[in-house]
C-alpha cells in the first residue's frame, strides 16, 4: 500500500484521507497479542525437576499460528488489489516495514509449532497422533519426527519463539510510526508501547485458562509490572507528539478535552488500565480470588487503544 500526502488549502474540500479501517485496527491488535503468547508462553514453559507446566501451557503454542492466520486473513481484506498478495512472498524490500512484517508473520509458523510440539508430553502427543484427521491425511510419522526435533531443540525454540514475539510485538508499532504523513503516528514511542500493551494482552487471555496458582501469580505480577509500563509510554507518546509540530500538538489535544477525550479516557486508561490494574493488585497483597474481570478488561482496552490511534490518525484534517 502507497502513504498518500496531499497538500492543499481548502480544508473543507478534502477534510481526510481515510485509508485504514477496522481490518488494520483488529490485525494490530491480533499482532500484539500472539507477541504476548508467544513470549509467555516460554516463560511459564520451562520445566523444572519439582513441576511441570499446565496442561493450557503446553497447549498454548499452538494458538498463535491460528491466530496469525486470522490476522493475516484481516490484512487480505484491507488490500485494494487482493490479486497481488503473493508479490510479498517473492521478494524482500529491506527498507519496507511491511516487508518485514510479512516474512516475520511465515517465520512464526514453524517456531511455534515446533515449540508446542516438544513441550507435549508422550500421552499428548499419542493422542493427536491418534486423531482422525491426524490418520487420514497420514500425517502421523510427520507429527512424530517434529516432536521428537522440538524435544531435541527445546532450549533454542523457547528462546526463538521469545525472539520473534518481541520483534512481532515491536513491529505492531513501527508498521504505524514509519508513516511519516500522519502527525499522530510518526513517532519512536508506538513500538515500546505496541509491545507492552500485547504482553500485557497476552498474560490476560491466558489468566482466562484454568492455570496453577503458581503460573496465574507469576502472569499476574508481570502484567502488573506491563500494565505500568504501559502507562508511562502512553505520556511519553502525548509528550513527543505534542512537542513534534503543531499538527502534533492539535492531534494530542483531541485526547485531553477534544472529541477522542471520553472513550479514549474511559475505554483505555480507566477501563483498560485502571480498573485491571487495581482488580490485581487485591489479588496479591489481599489474596482475593481471581476472576475473568480484570483480563476481559485488559482485552478490551487493547482492542480500544488501537482503533482509537488507528482512527485518529486518519480523521485529522491533512492541512
Amino acid at each position: 500500500m502507497t502513504e498518500i500526502e496531499i497538500n492543499r488549502h481548502y480544508e473543507l474540500v478534502y477534510p481526510y484521507e481515510d485509508l485504514w479501517g477496522w481490518e488494520i485496527a483488529l490485525y494490530l491488535f491480533v499482532g500484539g497479542l500472539v507477541a504476548g503468547l508467544m513470549v509467555f508462553s516460554g516463560i511459564l514453559g520451562k520445566r523444572t525437576e519439582e513441576e511441570e507446566p499446565s496442561r493450557w501451557v503446553r497447549w498454548i503454542p499452538f494458538a498463535p499460528p491460528i491466530l496469525i492466520s486470522i490476522g493475516m486473513f484481516l490484512l487480505f481484506l484491507d488490500l485494494e488489489f487482493k490479486s497481488h498478495v503473493y508479490r510479498f512472498y517473492f521478494t524482500f524490500e529491506l527498507r519496507s516495514p511491511m516487508s518485514w512484517g510479512a516474512w516475520l508473520l511465515v517465520l512464526i509458523y514453524p517456531s511455534t509449532i515446533l515449540h508446542g510440539m516438544g513441550g507435549l508430553t508422550q500421552t499428548e502427543a499419542d493422542k493427536m497422533v491418534g486423531w482422525r484427521p491426524v490418520q487420514a491425511l497420514r500425517l502421523g510419522r510427520i507429527l512424530q519426527t517434529l516432536r521428537r526435533w522440538g524435544q531435541d531443540h527445546l532450549t533454542l525454540l523457547t528462546k526463538t519463539n521469545i525472539g520473534l514475539g518481541v520483534a512481532l510485538g515491536l513491529y505492531t508499532g513501527i508498521l504505524l510510526g514509519t508513516l511519516q504523513a500522519r502527525a499522530l503516528w510518526n513517532s519512536t514511542m508506538l513500538a515500546p508501547l505496541f509491545l507492552a500493551s500485547g504482553f500485557s494482552a497476552g498474560a490476560a487471555l491466558l489468566l482466562l485458562f484454568p492455570l496453577k496458582s503458581r503460573e496465574k501469580h507469576l502472569l499476574v505480577r508481570w502484567d502488573l509490572y506491563v500494565i505500568g509500563a504501559e502507562a508511562v509510554l502512553l505520556a511519553l507518546f502525548f509528550i513527543d507528539r505534542a512537542s513534534s509540530c503543531v499538527l502534533g500538538r492539535e492531534q494530542v489535544g483531541r485526547f485531553f478535552g477534544g472529541d477522542l477525550t471520553a472513550p479514549f479516557w474511559s475505554l483505555v486508561i480507566v477501563a483498560g488500565l485502571a480498573v485491571p490494574a487495581f482488580l490485581e493488585m487485591l489479588e496479591i497483597r489481599k489474596n482475593y480470588r481471581p476472576t475473568v474481570m480484570a483480563p476481559i478488561l485488559i482485552l478490551l482496552g487493547g482492542i480500544a487503544l488501537r482503533w482509537i490511534l488507528v482512527a485518529a490518525g486518519q480523521t485529522t484534517p491533512l492541512v
